[in-house]
């Protein structure tokens, strides 16, 4: 069973899986030379990138995020705005300080190399990191693979999930009431008299020994780094890395905030302000900023703007609306995780913004008193009008179409939330078997629409190119 505070992790932008996934990578390596006595012998380390974390790895700052992993340095409590000169003083000074005591050389042109045409065989989001001593004689070397939202397995814990038909990276816990599908989620809910989010609160009360109020503050804490993210990003104002695109937060907000009065008549309005609240999230994301995984980095927008919605826009809304809100969600993205995939070079964008769409309206559903079946029916909605989506991202960067497609899906949510609260809960496709089938769907997409940038927008948006900034 996945935790709540596994589907919704604290790291930095622009990739769960490109960034915040192996900077753990960098710092589970460094734990593990600890553990094993060999740290004070290491001389150098040399890092190998291969498949998406290769041929996107320097827009989604894959390289910044193993180093600073390896320096000792992790995604939920690192300082966003130093990462980019620690990155700096590795590269000029060309040496590593290992757990940030231990110097090691380092060569960033000699001793990171991007594997661009190949791929590691379990899965496309694949690194290897090397450290060998005084006489280049290799002491330790482990592979690991990015799987998703930030979570990271070695290949033998990877063969291990896939050999019990889960792809959740995760240990078995005792807890007072597991599943594994939906469909099991439901029974247990009107077994148990329950509602989703109860249940699934009551599982993380039990692995926190109990203690009520501490996955209470734990679950406070996600909303609050998420609402921080919003204003941040309705308030910065320059631009994107790389890209040097312009954030469009901030012009927008004042557009939105300038004229109340004719703002007023516009019935659409609010459409407009969950847009720019996703946004001003994922240009957040995009500029390395704190983030929440919801799942990933690269949808990190959907539900903190579906859950603004509900905090600024329902009239009920409540701290223990947002609390189920919240348990809601992780719900539906833990089914996704253990019986497919939440990673953009897996299965496409479809897992990513797909997920956190079919995610954010359960929990939308759920909090103005939706019926268990009326919730799996609004997560079912999100998740059934997002399959086939690609992941082609311009440039490698988390920027376009991401940012735009997060405000989108935001919008979905709400009005999957709002169609299956109109009806009676009935619907012809089960969540089941809609996460089945965007699985199935993400397995036969071309490797080039699965997080490359080597088709779709990537390659064929050149009306206007982007023009990069050194």
């Amino acid at each position: 069973m996945l935790s709540i505070f596994d589907i919704f992790k604290t790291g930095i932008g622009p990739s769960s899986s490109h960034t915040v996934g192996p900077m753990w990578a960098g710092h589970r390596f460094l734990n593990e030379l600890e553990q094993k006595g060999v740290l004070p012998s290491i001389a150098s380390v040399r890092i190998g990138l291969y498949g998406s974390l290769a041929l996107t790895g320097v827009g989604h700052s894959t390289d910044k995020a193993t180093l600073l992993g390896l320096a000792g340095y992790r995604p939920d409590t690192i300082n966003p705005d130093e990462a980019d000169q620690i990155f700096a003083d590795i590269k000029i000074s060309k040496v590593l300080k290992l757990a940030g005591k231990h110097q090691v050389t380092f060569d960033y042109d000699e001793h990171l190399i991007f594997h661009n045409g190949e791929t590691l065989p379990e899965h496309p989001n694949g690194l290897r990191i090397f450290a060998s001593d005084s006489n280049g004689i290799v002491v330790y070397y482990k592979s690991y693979l990015s799987i998703g939202g930030g979570f990271i397995v070695c290949a033998d814990e990877f063969n291990q999930i896939q050999n019990t038909g889960s792809n959740a990276a995760t240990i078995e816990e005792p807890v007072p009431y597991p599943f594994k599908s939906a469909t099991e989620l439901l029974e247990l809910c009107h077994q148990h008299n329950m509602t989703i989010a109860q249940l699934t609160i009551a599982n993380e009360v039990a692995r926190h020994g109990g203690d009520f109020e501490l996955v209470n503050s734990k679950i406070d804490a996600i909303w609050e780094v998420m609402n921080a993210c919003i204003e941040r990003g309705l308030r910065m104002e320059g631009t994107l890395p790389v890209s040097g695109l312009k954030r469009r937060a901030p012009d927008l907000h004042q557009k939105l905030t300038e004229n109340s009065v004719s703002i007023l008549l516009d019935h659409f309005v609010i459409m407009d302000w969950v847009t720019l609240f996703a946004m001003a999230v994922n240009e957040e994301n995009a500029c390395g900023g704190r983030v929440v995984t919801a799942p990933t980095n690269g949808a990190a927008g959907v539900i903190p703007a579906t859950l603004a919605y509900y905090n600024r826009y329902i009239s009920t809304n409540n701290q223990q609306g947002i609390r189920d809100f919240l348990a809601t969600a992780a719900a539906i993205g833990a089914l996704i995780k253990m019986n497919a995939t939440i990673s953009g070079a897996e299965a496409g964008c479809q897992a990513e913004v797909g997920s956190a769409c079919s995610m954010a309206a359960a929990g939308l559903a759920a909090v103005q008193g939706a019926s268990m079946e009326q919730v799996e029916n609004a997560a079912e909605i999100g998740m059934e009008h997002h399959l086939g989506m690609t992941c082609d991202p311009i440039a490698g960067l988390v920027q376009i179409p991401c940012i735009e497609r997060n405000g989108m899906a935001a919008i979905k949510a709400i009005t999957a939330a709002r169609l299956a609260i109109r009806g009676d809960g009935s619907h012809a496709v089960s969540l089941d078997s809609c996460i089945e089938t965007m699985y199935r769907t993400g397995l036969d997409l071309q490797a080039k629409y699965r997080e490359t940038s080597l088709g779709g927008l990537a390659v064929h948006a050149r009306a206007q190119p982007i023009k990069m900034v050194s």
